[in-house]
C-alpha cells in the first residue's frame, strides 16, 4: 500500500475487545480488555493500524469501526449469512429454528444479571453498517489524515428471547428455546454508545429489531437450507 500510495484503511474490528465492559453503555475509551481468541485478534491488528499511523502520522487515514453484532440481511432476501455447521452466532440460529433447519434454540444462560436472566447485545442491521463505512471512509477521504475510532451500534439492547420473540412475529413459527449453561468468554451484556459515530460522521442506525427480523427472514424463507 505505501509503494502504491494507497493509505486509506478501514478496519473491521469488533466490541469483543471490551470484554467485560466495566460500564453500559461503552463509550471508546473504555478500557480494551478482551475475553476471547476473536476480541484479542482485533486488539492486535488495532495496536498494529495505530502504529502504522504514528510511523508516519501525514500519511495514513484510518479508521477502527468497531461494530457491535451486525445481523439481518439485504432487504429483498438475495444475500443473507450461511454459517457452516451448527451456528455460532444467535441470529443465524433462531432463523435455522424459524425454518425448521434446528429444533430448537439454545439460550446460553438464563442467570445472567438482565431483566429476563438472559445475555443483551446491541444488535445493528448489516445496511446501516455498511452505511457506517460508506460515511467513516467519506470523513477520511474529506479530512486530514487521522486514526479514527468509532463504535458502531444502535445503542438500544435487546436479550436472547427479545430476538426469539421479533423473529416469531416476523416469521410466524414458534421458535422453542432451551436453557443451557453459560458460555465461556461471554459477558452478560454489551450495548455501545454511538454518540462519536453521530458526531463524527453524522451517522446513526436507521433500522429496528422487527426490520432486522423481517430482513433475516425474508432471505431465510428463500434459502431454507442456505445456499446449498
Amino acid at each position: 500500500m505505501q509503494t502504491h500510495g494507497c493509505h486509506t484503511l478501514v478496519f473491521s474490528s469488533s466490541a469483543t475487545l471490551y470484554g467485560y465492559p466495566e460500564a453500559v453503555p461503552i463509550s471508546e475509551t473504555a478500557p480494551i480488555a478482551p475475553i476471547n481468541p476473536y476480541g484479542h485478534t482485533k486488539a492486535a491488528v488495532e495496536r498494529m493500524l495505530a502504529d502504522l499511523h504514528a510511523s508516519a502520522p501525514d500519511s495514513w487515514r484510518i479508521a477502527c469501526l468497531r461494530y457491535f453484532n451486525p445481523v439481518g440481511t439485504h432487504p429483498p432476501g438475495r444475500i443473507g449469512e450461511n454459517p457452516l455447521g451448527i451456528p455460532n452466532n444467535l441470529f443465524p440460529f433462531v432463523s435455522q429454528v424459524a425454518v425448521g433447519r434446528r429444533a430448537q434454540l439454545q439460550v446460553f444462560g438464563g442467570d445472567w444479571p438482565t431483566p429476563d436472566g438472559t445475555g443483551v447485545r446491541d444488535f445493528i442491521h448489516v445496511m446501516d453498517l455498511a452505511e457506517g463505512h460508506r460515511a467513516a471512509l467519506d470523513c477520511l477521504l474529506a479530512e486530514a489524515p487521522q486514526l479514527l475510532t468509532l463504535n458502531l451500534g444502535s445503542g438500544q439492547g435487546q436479550s436472547v428471547l427479545e430476538v426469539a420473540q421479533a423473529m416469531e412475529a416476523a416469521s410466524g413459527r414458534s421458535i422453542p428455546c432451551a436453557i443451557t449453561d453459560r458460555r465461556p468468554g461471554d459477558a452478560a451484556i454489551s450495548v455501545a454508545d454511538p454518540r462519536q459515530a453521530a458526531e463524527r460522521l453524522g451517522w446513526r442506525t436507521q433500522r429496528s429489531l422487527e426490520d432486522i427480523c423481517r430482513d433475516g427472514w425474508a432471505w431465510q424463507q428463500q434459502n431454507p437450507e442456505g445456499y446449498a
